[in-house]
């Protein structure tokens, strides 16, 4: 059974994604605690597993790297937008910080990472194709 494609209607909480420092330990926790189902995800150039639930593919979990220095594990939540671009440029315009500038994820779509003018950190995407299967 494939899972279903997340919500992708501008404004939305479309995906959740852990960044565990050992996402071994994560995986076992969250599929016990919530009976998640995992998956093998597409995601070029690193091991990272799709959260299914009820179904429809929720969110990820992966493994930090060095590149993410000493982070905590943490949960980053996605909002779907029409235009990653044209949002960013709303962003600055509203007073917010890009933290991470439009990026392209192959086979998934184009995502930034930002703040709120208060600090508060949320990630945009816009999916592309047909990334899950």
């Amino acid at each position: 059974m494939s899972a279903q494609a997340p919500a992708t209607m501008h404004g939305t909480f479309c995906w959740n994604e852990l960044a565990s420092t050992d996402v071994e330990a994560a995986k076992q926790f969250y599929v016990e605690l919530f009976g998640w189902q995992l998956k093998k995800g597409d995601v070029e150039g690193m091991n990272y597993s799709e959260i299914v639930a009820g179904g429809r593919a929720v969110g990820g979990m992966y493994q930090t790297t060095p590149e993410c220095g000493n982070a905590p594990s943490h949960w980053m939540p996605y909002v779907a937008v029409d235009d990653v671009d044209e949002t960013v440029k709303r962003v600055e315009a509203l007073g917010g910080k890009v933290c991470v500038p439009p990026t392209d994820i192959p086979n998934v779509g184009r995502f930034s990472v930002i703040n709120d003018p208060s600090g508060a950190t949320i990630s945009i995407i816009k999916f592309s194709g047909s990334q899950i299967s």
